[in-house]
Parts: C-alpha cells; structure tokens; sequence
C-alpha cells in the first residue's frame, strides 16, 4: 500500500490511499496576500502565528510553509526568510511541515532547520528542476510534490499531463527515490475556464493511482477560480477528488463548509473510525445526550398515531 510518511519532531502524518484525506494548510503564503508579506519583510510574525493557530485548530494535518514575498520586496532574499518563518511555525505548532519554494537554495537552508521529515514543494517535469530537487530529496530521504508541467508549460491534455508525471516518477527511481515519496499533483484547471477541469482530473487521479501507485494533491481553490461562492464549489469538488482517489490537497482548512466535506468524505469512504472525527467536528455542545442515530431505527421513521 502507497503511503507517503511527513513527520514533524513529535508528530507523524501519513498520505495514503487507506488515511483520512491530508489536509495541507496553505494560509503560510504571502502569495497574493500584500499585508502578510510586508509583515514578513518588517520581521513581524503575528499574523503568521495567527494562522498557524488558526489552521491548526481547524484540523489541519500538515502546514505548508512558503516565504516568497519577491511581489512586495524583490530585494529581500527568501532563504533566510524562509528559514525564520519555519522556526516560528515549529514554535507555534507541532504538526509537520510542507516547505514550500521554487528557489533550491531557500529548500536547501530550510532543511537546516526543520525538524522531522518535511514534504518538499516542489519539482515540476523540466529537466533543469529535476535535476536541482531530486539530488536534495534523495540526500536526505525525504518525499516530494511532483507538478505536472515541464519546458512546454501547463497542457490542457490529460494524457499529457500524466506522461509528465510518469516521466518524473521515473527520474525519481533514477535517484533512489521510490514512488511513495512522491506526491503527484496532477494539475487542477479552473472549471471557469475549462468546463471539462473537473471531470479531467478526475480521471487523472484514477490513472496516477492505479498506475503509478503514487498519492496525489492539489491547489483544491483552484477549480473555482473566476466563480462566485467558490468555497460551494470547492466544498463539492473535494470529495469527488476523494472519491477519484486523492488523497491529499493544499487548502484552507479553516473554510467550515470545505472541512466539513472532507470530514464527511472521510466518514462515507471508511477513513473515520466509527465516525469519531465527524461526531467530534459536528456534535451539538449544548446536546443533553443522544446517539448518532438521532432517535431513528432502522432507516424508517415510525408514523405518529
């Protein structure tokens, strides 16, 4: 069974086809967020330590980490911030870790300073990436976000999408690392712009899982972009990617109603064990008592006198 293994100092969380989905939180990412990031480049952490918090709280099981704040100063250097940003998150939060860069060199100094077993993002399918990430996650055994694009940019063609994603699979066995550590993200398209986005990565999912054998995540407010009430769009896409074979996914995890489908996800595809995560998520905290079944047998609901 594929399982891809993250682990912080004190806590482990597992990406597989028999885990309850993994949620990446992806609120540390001064990526179109002005403020954050120029509280960054002051030194200033507080809305950092917020989110972290915040996301925690919300269930999250990983938190990616990205310091990339070229939009707002493109004289700061990302890996020292970078850096600095790991060590407040592991002091706020013992969940494991997503380093988030397209810089080698910010990857490379993160690695200095995080502890346990981080999932690196990412490598895409061009050869000069391949061959700056897949050195590093092989010294240090570590997993890897795998993006389906290479020299040729982004294809609207599902097929050529996986052929990417093949062909890093197998670089990565070149290197020693096994198809477990590698965690395909298949490349969602905004279902906006390309109504059949939905339906292609779906049937991608299928195929990297039962060909490749690898798990698989995403950018899951992608297939809103451009919409109006995304968080329902997105809300409805997650667990349909679960039910194609995701397992992973790099969201929002304080979104209620995007957390609450993953939960019911979890619970329909029998990745909650008796349903305790979704009873602990959803229990009324003013109830006097009462079992799951709410009072009704059977599935029928007995007619009053």
């Amino acid at each position: 069974m594929t399982r891809t293994v993250i682990e912080s100092k004190t806590k482990t969380a597992v990406i597989g086809f028999d885990q309850p989905f993994c949620v990446i939180g992806e609120r540390i990412n001064p990526t179109g967020r002005k403020k954050l990031a120029a509280e960054m480049v002051e030194g200033n952490f507080e809305t950092v330590i917020a989110d972290v918090l915040a996301q925690a709280a919300a269930g999250a099981t990983v938190l990616d980490v990205n310091a990339g704040v070229a939009a707002v100063d493109p004289n700061q250097s990302e890996p020292p911030l970078l850096v600095e940003t790991i060590k407040i998150v592991q002091q706020t939060t013992d969940l494991p870790i997503c380093i988030d860069s397209s810089v080698t060199g910010a990857i490379e100094a993160a690695l200095e300073v995080v502890e346990g077993r981080p999932l690196i993002n990412s490598t895409t399918g061009e050869e000069e990436k391949l061959e700056a990430i897949l050195p590093l996650v092989a010294k240090h055994k570590l997993p890897v976000v795998a993006i389906s694009n290479d020299e040729t940019g982004i294809s609207e063609d599902p097929d050529v999408r996986f052929a990417v994603a093949k062909k890093i699979v197998e670089h990565a066995a070149d290197y020693g690392v096994p198809a477990h550590d590698i965690v395909v993200d298949p490349l969602v398209m905004p279902i906006g712009a390309m109504p059949t986005a939905g339906d292609q990565v779906f049937a991608l999912v299928r195929r990297l899982r039962d060909e490749l054998k690898v798990n698989t995540t995403c950018g899951a407010s992608n297939i809103s972009f451009g919409l109006p009430n995304r968080h329902a769009v997105n809300a409805a896409f997650l667990p349909m990617a679960i039910g194609a074979g995701m397992t992973s996914a790099i969201m929002n995890p304080c979104r209620e109603i995007e957390m609450n489908a993953v939960r019911a996800a979890n619970l329909l595809t029998n990745n909650d064990e008796a349903g305790s995560a979704w009873i602990a998520a959803n229990r009324d905290p003013n109830a006097a008592g009462g079992g799951a079944g709410g009072g009704r047998r059977g599935g029928r609901r007995r007619r009053e006198a």
